[in-house]
């Protein structure tokens, strides 16, 4: 029976939406397939993990049956990738196996049965649904998402916080030692909701959404989140659990505050980050009217000295952050200046955008 009949990147674009989530070892080995169902001209194609689901359309069907089947999605994707670009594809099902020509390459694939396939189950009833462009989530998620905590104990921290309040939406991560905060505002009113999606469902998000005006619908569950763009739709579970008071988080009222170039405090600290130790990444920031010193030393007595100028009448103050945690907020802004607030060297510092209030990053201080 025929399945598809297609030019080979027709056929490879919706495997790797779906692909992405599939994990090569799975207590249950169904789950490394994905399932293909053709009605029609329609197939489907939808992957799961148990926890995310993803599924999308295109109209390549062909024959006259309606068929299910589920196959190897790494095997199959990797037959695709190296099949010549100018191909076309013929995939059938026979005797429980797949067949896929393309020239004069033949390969055969296991099949599992499509009625054992694991599907997630729809919420019945949403209790709140907002649309925003694409580009706008996106962006939302890119600024926060290198804050989420991986694997650690407080599991509602291995994600990210998504709030509708008003006129208003917000992204929130942690990971325990610093924090990032994004804000948009939207043109509906919407009541105010608090979910926490995982961090892997926003990983795949951030892989799938683009940097188009094309709307992406949120639906909002109690225990479940569903995206539906494009010709994508996306159901995750979401992670149960108190996200701590971000507000509580953010520094209010630093009188030391001054602004500098990005790329040349990034720079300052990418050259003394190679001077810390793989497991102590601390560097100290000591900072004077005027100027601002970056030093570094590791456990062979080697050290590292930058020094900038900048605009400052304020106290002294000398502290160690992770310089991780500043490549990292460095490296994602796309600004020219930084703003940088502080109050002494036992204090959280607040970095954010001059002449914006829809990002901060609060980064705690670490002993050197």
């Amino acid at each position: 029976m025929q399945l598809v009949k297609t030019h080979r990147d027709t056929l490879l674009r919706p495997l790797q939406i779906v692909s992405g989530i599939v994990e090569r070892r799975h207590t249950l080995p169904i789950l490394a397939n994905i399932l293909i169902r053709k009605t029609g001209e329609q197939v489907s194609f939808l992957s799961t993990d148990i926890e995310v689901q993803i599924t999308t359309h295109a109209e390549i069907g062909s024959g006259g049956d309606d068929i299910a089947t589920t196959v190897a999605a790494r095997k199959l994707l990797d037959i695709l990738r190296a099949l010549p670009d100018d191909n076309d594809v013929v995939l059938k099902l026979e005797n429980k196996r797949m067949s896929i020509q393309s020239g004069k390459s033949r390969f055969s694939l296991q099949t599992l049965a499509a009625e054992e396939f694991p599907t997630v189950a729809q919420a019945e009833h949403f209790n709140a649904s907002v649309s925003l462009p694409q580009k706008t989530l996106k962006h939302l998620f890119n600024m926060v998402h290198f804050s989420m905590a991986q694997q650690d104990i407080r599991y509602y921290l291995n994600g990210l916080l998504l709030v509708v309040d008003g006129k208003k939406v917000m992204a929130v991560a942690t990971d325990g030692h610093r924090l990032a905060f994004c804000q948009v505002e939207v043109g509906q009113e919407f009541a105010r909701q608090e979910v926490i999606i995982p961090r892997k469902t926003i990983l795949e998000l951030q892989r799938l959404l683009d940097d188009s005006e094309n709307p992406v619908q949120i639906d909002i569950a109690n225990n479940q989140i569903k995206l539906t763009f494009s010709d994508i739709e996306l159901i995750s579970k979401l992670v149960e659990g108190k996200f701590p008071d971000f507000n509580r988080v953010v520094p209010k009222g630093y009188k030391n505050e001054f602004t500098l170039n990005r790329e040349q405090w990034l720079r300052a600290l990418q050259r003394a980050a190679i001077m810390t130790s793989d497991k102590f990444k601390g560097v100290r920031c000591v900072i004077t009217p005027g100027s601002m010193q970056i030093l570094s030393t590791n456990a062979d007595q080697e050290e590292a000295m930058e020094e900038i100028e900048i605009d400052y009448g304020g106290d002294s103050v000398d502290i160690g952050f992770n310089v991780s945690y500043l490549l990292d907020v460095l490296n994602n802004l796309k600004c020219d200046q930084v703003n940088i607030a502080l109050g002494d060297s036992n204090s959280s510092a607040l970095i954010t955008i001059p002449d914006n209030v829809d990002f901060k990053y609060v980064v705690m201080p670490m002993r050197i």
